[in-house]
């Protein structure tokens, strides 16, 4: 980059304060009214590099409308729609859009983790584009990251795409370069609620002024300063929302069918269960500020733990696929371990004994998927696991967010967090349609809570509301609706939550 002077791309300081978010509102205006004349449009979309939709898609009504919602709102607004609904394609739309009505130069997508780097890479390729995968070793792409940004300026290139990470968006490498990206750069920050922490909302690029955010859940669980913070960057929610049922009604997921299975805690995690719950109880009735109490996330966190591991559940999966060794598309979501870090002792046990059960004993062939699985590796699993080499992976939460295998039939998922979003990711990533595939199929391991004092059963039962308005609203859409309801109730009853 020193080859060219600063001047020459009038580069902006970065700043990170919250009344400058809107400091390109004024230049998006003048953007977005630009005539497209200039740009030997037609010529250009038949060379690689440049955004074009690709003859096998067509949006649907939705998609066009939050298109259409999109540059209403002057070139800001956040996608919420249920996941596998189609939002990388309505995103890509955008970005074809503004290449063809003001010569969008830059496209510069962030998202959370490694594989969906890749992913994004995928998906670029269909519409034309011919992606740098800015991430990992600064070596490997920031010398071709600033040749590329000097042609552009330049005139000598028409279009760059750029896919990065939100780790490396935070580096020096890559801030270094933000400040040379040109006005007309589109920023699609995807499973935008990790944009709401402090590290990385302070790294966003305030002079770029397209702004697109995409997540099935960008409110922030526990977090409404993250949430504002999200909104203001990248802009509100747009019309239209899609929920799952709207998703499931519109044909962009598939029916499925819910099966909730009630596990019980052994003696020993049953006493262990009693106690932590009376120390939440104290902790709950004593704090006066519940999201800055380190001792109650301290709590809740053991608890969770101890419940996601829970002994019973291996017996309980061992009873369910002695039945379906017939099958195959099956995902085991294990323990709520890290995305792209270390597992935790107790994750990885179980991440162990279920493939020790499955594999070993059953003879059900399955292979790991963890943050810690390389991505070439990943890439050959997915590969094994469509063409049913694979009858199932056995994954961790890496599993969650964004990634793409719409060959799944059937999930089974042994441990959850309280966090919602969790829960709406895992659906959506089960529900993706794919050729042949009709249905859906769903396993849930639900603890049981053991029977206790009076003392701590009205803890229990506000703990307890909130996860089971889940599992209800889950039951609810299922195309054996009834049945799942009717598993549901010994719960209910149990907890006099029969009110839900």
């Amino acid at each position: 980059m020193n080859q060219v002077s600063k001047k020459t791309y009038q580069g902006q300081n970065l700043c990170h304060s919250k009344d400058l978010y809107q400091d390109k509102d004024a230049s998006i205006n003048t953007i977005l009214a630009e005539e497209k004349s200039n740009y030997d449009l037609e010529e250009k979309q038949l060379l690689p590099g440049y955004p074009k939709i690709p003859t096998s898609i067509q949006l649907r009504n939705y998609q066009q409308k939050a298109v259409e919602n999109w540059f209403a709102n002057k070139g800001r607004g956040t996608l919420k729609m249920a996941t596998g609904s189609g939002k990388t394609i309505t995103a890509l739309a955008i970005a074809t859009q503004l290449y063809q009505k003001i010569g969008l130069q830059v496209l510069l997508v962030v998202c959370p983790y490694r594989h969906l780097v890749t992913q994004w890479a995928r998906e670029c390729e269909n519409f034309n584009l011919k992606p740098l995968l800015a991430f990992e070793n600064v070596r490997n792409w920031q010398s071709q990251l600033s040749t590329e940004l000097y042609n552009v300026h330049s005139g000598n290139q028409r279009f760059l795409t750029v896919i990065t990470t939100n780790a490396s968006l935070m580096t020096d490498g890559l801030q270094s370069q933000l400040k040379y990206f040109p006005d007309k750069t589109l920023i699609i920050g995807d499973e935008a609620h990790n944009f709401g922490s402090p590290k990385l909302e302070a790294s966003l690029p305030r002079n770029i002024g397209l702004r697109l955010a995409l997540s099935a859940t960008p409110e922030r669980y526990f977090d409404d300063w993250g949430t504002e913070v999200l909104f203001d960057y990248f802009g509100s929610v747009l019309q239209p929302e899609l929920t799952l049922a709207d998703a499931i009604r519109q044909g962009a997921l598939v029916h499925y069918l819910y099966y909730p299975i009630l596990v019980e805690l052994t003696e020993s995690e049953s006493f262990i269960y009693a106690k932590l719950t009376k120390r939440i109880g104290w902790a709950l009735t004593n704090e006066k500020d519940l999201q800055k109490n380190d001792t109650l996330t301290s709590l809740l966190m053991q608890r969770a733990r101890l419940i996601g591991s829970a002994a019973n559940k291996l017996s309980a999966l061992r009873e369910l696929m002695t039945e379906r060794l017939h099958t195959s598309h099956t995902l085991f979501y294990c323990g709520d371990g890290s995305v792209e870090g270390v597992l935790s002792e107790e994750n990885s046990r179980q991440l162990a004994a279920v493939t020790r059960l499955l594999g070993t004993e059953l003879g059900y062939r399955v292979n790991t998927y963890t943050a810690e699985t390389p991505l070439g590796e990943r890439e050959e699993l997915r590969r094994q696991f469509e063409s049913g080499e694979l009858q199932g992976l056995v994954a961790i939460r890496c599993l969650d967010e964004g990634v793409d295998i719409p060959a799944i039939q059937t999930a089974v998922i042994l441990a959850s967090s309280s966090n919602p979003r969790q829960f709406i990711q895992r659906r959506g990533r089960v529900l993706r349609q794919h050729p042949g595939k009709e249905r859906a199929t769903l396993f849930d391991m639900i603890v049981l809570p053991p029977d206790l004092g009076r003392e701590t059963l009205e803890v229990e039962r506000n703990l307890l509301k909130k996860e089971l308005k889940r599992f209800l609203e889950f039951a609810n859409l299922a195309d054996n609706a009834g049945e799942a309801r009717t598993k549901l109730l010994q719960l209910q009853k149990r907890y006099g939550l029969l009110d839900l």
